[in-house]
C-alpha cells in the first residue's frame, strides 16, 4: 500500500483550494471580489509554501537523529 504522508495529502487539499479560489476570481465581475480572491490565493499559496518547510525540517531532524544514534552506538562499542 502506498500510503501518502499528511504533507502530501494537505499539499493536493491546499492546490485544489487555489483552483477553486482561481475559478471564483474568474467568474466574479465585481473588483472588489476579485481583490478578495487575490488575497485568499496568496493565503493558500503562503500555507503551502508552510507545509513544503515543515516537510523539509522534519526531513533534517530525522537526517539528525540518525547521526545522533550512530554516534551514540560507536561510543557505547568495545
Amino acid at each position: 500500500m502506498d500510503k501518502k504522508s499528511h504533507g502530501e495529502e494537505l499539499k493536493k487539499e491546499l492546490d485544489i483550494l487555489i483552483s477553486r479560489i482561481n475559478a471564483l476570481e474568474a467568474s466574479s465581475t465585481d473588483k472588489e471580489k476579485k481583490s478578495l480572491m487575490g488575497v485568499l490565493k496568496v493565503l493558500v499559496e503562503n500555507q503551502k509554501h508552510f507545509v513544503d518547510e515543515f516537510e523539509h525540517l522534519k526531513k533534517a531532524l530525522d537526517l539528525m537523529m540518525v547521526q545522533i544514534f550512530k554516534m551514540d552506538q560507536a561510543k557505547n562499542r568495545p
